[in-house]
C-alpha cells in the first residue's frame, strides 16, 4: 500500500453489509436470511458487518450456477369456496 492520495485495493478488501445490500437492491432481513442459512458468509468488524471480495464472488457464483434456486410456492387460499352460477 502506498502512502499519499492513491491507494491500493487489495483483493481482500471490505464493503460494509449494508451498502452492497443498497447497491444490488435487496433488504436487511432478507440478507439476514441469507446469512443465517450460510448462504452469505460476513465479517463482524467492531459489531457492525462486512462482506470481503472473495464472499461477494462465491456468492455471485453460486447464485448463478442455481444453488440457490427453488421451486415456487404458491398459497392455498383458505375458506374460500368458488361457487359457479
Amino acid at each position: 500500500m502506498s502512502i499519499g492520495s492513491s491507494r491500493v485495493v487489495s483483493e481482500s478488501a471490505v464493503i460494509s453489509l449494508a451498502k452492497w445490500l443498497e447497491q444490488i437492491g435487496v433488504t436487511a432481513c432478507t440478507a439476514w436470511r441469507w446469512r443465517r442459512k450460510g448462504w452469505l458468509k460476513t465479517v463482524n468488524i467492531c459489531g457492525r458487518q462486512y462482506l470481503t471480495q472473495q464472499a461477494i464472488e462465491e456468492f455471485n457464483r453460486r447464485a448463478a450456477a442455481g444453488e440457490f434456486s427453488q421451486t415456487p410456492k404458491v398459497p392455498k387460499r383458505k375458506g374460500v369456496v368458488c361457487v359457479m352460477r
